[in-house]
């Protein structure tokens, strides 16, 4: 119900009332709604939330959608965003922007979020360090029960989590840990070194994410504390960090078995363009493709042109180019859709495409033999014609084996030379088969009933 209240107001632009209806809104309710708009109306309604559950809204994002937001920003607005960013969100965003956008926005961050973000920054990529926030309160072993819970009232707004509580020598050592259960249960007057856990489990800033997401899920914890080498605290990795990146392995696992992992992020991408993009964005992918079509079908029309003199003594003859042209470009579809699922699925392999590639293309041949042998039967006894029927036949073989040689072999050199194969795919293949389709057909015809002339 939220989703199409939000396209009414859109609608009827009506700002207020939409600004009125996202403040009693949840804020699931709201991200679900979000995925539903194009750019433009994604940046508008954040602009109508309320700052707190805006930024909260913006960390839940992947980071295409979070820069796709920021472009809709002005400089200021964007700014504001990315300085209250939690540092380990605002790092993975910066990591995908280009990096002199990146560079300017770090120069923009306050010196204390700067210096932050700097230091996260200097770990190496895809390690604790480096998806970490700094947001967490740390306790010392000779405070009171007391003088903790006061503590964590004064800090608890300014960070991330606070159910667990990590104990820390003068020189920031980790010593343990408390979760905010034990302390608040706890006898006011005791000693945090009374009641800590003295073997809290940790992990270095050079301990692989996906190691430390695991020991997370494993352990069923929170938060995990991250230690440099001389076991000084730096930083905690929470659950919901390890669960994306849990995801986000996953993911590039299957993609890496498939021989994907460079190009998975792009077609994202392209996706989200033709999807959401403006009516320009979508014209220059769509429209040159298109142009191409045009052009192949002008160029079918001239090879009809230029066997006239067939159609006009034996006008039969062109009752069955469309079944030519139709049933290529039927199997041209499947064998394109059967390459593109099977890529995204991980059942084709594009370092080892020629096994793939070969069966297709057999796969093509004996459903042409099939098809034509049952359309060439059907000639012959419809038109009472067999040359013609045998003509029909073997343009069906070769025109059908063809498109499924192209299914294959166009997406796969689009792919390979970076260009949206679910773009140009189709137009591609159209143009080809067709204009192939039509000479195929129209020699079978010249060398069986040329003498009917």
């Amino acid at each position: 119900m939220l989703q199409e209240n939000i396209l009414i107001y859109f609608k009827d632009k009506d700002m207020e009332g939409l600004k009125t209806l996202l403040l009693g809104a949840e804020d699931l309710e709201i991200l679900d709604a979000f995925y539903d708009l194009n750019y433009e109306e994604q940046g508008i309604m954040f602009r109508l939330l309320a700052k707190d559950k805006a930024l909260h809204l913006f960390e839940q994002l992947d980071t295409n959608e979070q820069q796709n937001l920021l472009q809709s920003f002005t400089d200021e607005k964007t700014i504001e965003f990315v300085n209250e960013m939690a540092p380990d969100d605002r790092v993975k965003l910066l990591d995908e922007m280009p990096a002199s956008v990146a560079k300017k926005l770090i120069a923009s961050l306050s010196p204390e979020e700067r210096k932050v973000t700097n230091e996260l920054m200097g770990y190496k990529p895809e390690t604790s360090g480096r998806i970490m926030t700094t947001e967490f309160i740390s306790l010392t072993r000779d405070m009171t029960v007391s003088q903790a819970l006061e503590k964590v009232r004064k800090q608890a707004k300014d960070k991330e989590t606070i159910y667990t509580l990590y104990i820390t020598d003068n020189s920031k050592k980790l010593e343990g840990a408390l979760s905010l259960k034990e302390l608040i249960i706890a006898e006011v007057d005791s000693k945090i070194e009374d009641i800590m856990s003295k073997n809290a489990i940790r992990v270095y800033t050079d301990t692989d994410q996906e190691e430390t997401a695991r020991t997370l899920q494993e352990l069923d914890l929170l938060a995990i504390p991250v230690v440099d080498k001389e076991e000084r605290i730096v930083g905690i990795v929470t659950i919901d960090d390890a669960i994306d990146i849990l995801e986000e392995e996953t993911t590039e696992d299957i993609f890496d078995q498939a021989g994907l992992v460079d190009i998975s992020g792009t077609e994202a991408n392209r996706s989200e363009v033709l999807i959401k993009g403006s009516l320009w964005k979508i014209w220059k992918v769509r429209l040159p493709f298109l142009l191409i079509t045009l052009v192949a079908a002008m160029f079918a029309g001239a090879i009809i042109e230029g066997f006239e003199e067939y159609l006009e003594s034996i006008a039969v003859v062109a009752i069955f180019i469309p079944l030519i042209m139709d049933m290529g470009g039927n199997v041209g579809t499947q064998s394109s859709t059967v390459f593109a699922r099977g890529v995204v699925l991980g059942h084709i392999d594009t370092k080892s495409f020629f096994k793939p590639f070969v069966k297709e293309i057999g796969i093509g041949f004996s459903m042409g033999i099939l098809i034509g042998l049952v359309a060439g039967a059907i000639t012959s006894i419809w038109q009472g014609i067999p040359l013609l029927g045998l003509a029909v036949g073997l343009s069906l073989v070769a025109t059908m084996t063809l498109a499924s040689l192209l299914g294959f072999l166009v997406p796969f050199i689009l792919i390979k030379f970076n260009v949206d194969q679910a773009a140009g795919s189709a137009p591609i293949i159209t143009s080809i088969k067709d204009i192939a389709g039509l000479v195929i057909y129209f020699l079978f015809v010249s060398t069986f009933l040329g003498n009917m002339l």
